[in-house]
């Protein structure tokens, strides 16, 4: 093997780390913003967008949105929160609150439990539209809450959690 050929392989690893570090480099460049702890690009839908559509209209008629539930779907759905709430008369609270006379209480009533500075500040109750909005997906609903969960698409599916945590009180309120 003579020399050239010894050139041309250190010249080619050379131009390969070159490439590497470089994409890496002028991407950073390209894409930086101020805040580095970004990850990703948040997009948010257009006003009068269908998803807003979607979730204003299905608030506006609860009535219509519980008649499609049922407690004993509910009761199956809400499986899907007994791993962070609890939902038994006298039950601790766990990652979530518990959830027992969860409806038309305050939000961020519970008094052993430390919520997050939204749910804290937020000033409203648990009324059948406000539960359902948040059901929707949580996150939007009341921004900078610390709930992780994704929400309930299906309309079927909130209105039984909604109609589940009514029962699950000591004064269950009759539906509007």
């Amino acid at each position: 093997m003579n020399s050239f050929e010894i050139n041309k392989i250190i010249t080619a690893i050379l131009v390969t780390i070159l490439v590497v570090f470089g994409i890496g480099k002028i991407s950073n460049i390209i894409f930086d913003k101020d805040d580095k702890n970004i990850v990703a690009y948040k997009v948010e839908a257009p006003e009068g967008s269908s998803v807003q559509a979607k979730t204003s209209e299905s608030s506006l008629d609860i009535n219509s949105l519980l008649a499609m539930g049922s407690i004993e779907h509910g009761e199956k759905v809400f499986k899907k929160c007994k791993a962070c709430h609890s939902i038994k008369q006298g039950g601790g609270n766990k990652i979530g609150p518990k959830l027992w006379n969860a409806m038309f209480r305050p939000v961020g009533a519970i008094t052993d439990y430390k919520y997050s500075k939204a749910l804290s500040s937020y000033g409203k109750e648990w009324s059948w539209e406000e539960m359902n909005g948040f059901l929707i997906k949580p996150s939007s609903w009341i921004k900078g809450n610390k709930m992780g969960f994704a929400g309930l698409k299906s309309e079927k599916d909130r209105a039984s959690v909604i109609l589940y945590l009514n029962q699950n009180g000591d004064n269950p309120k009759p539906l509007p």
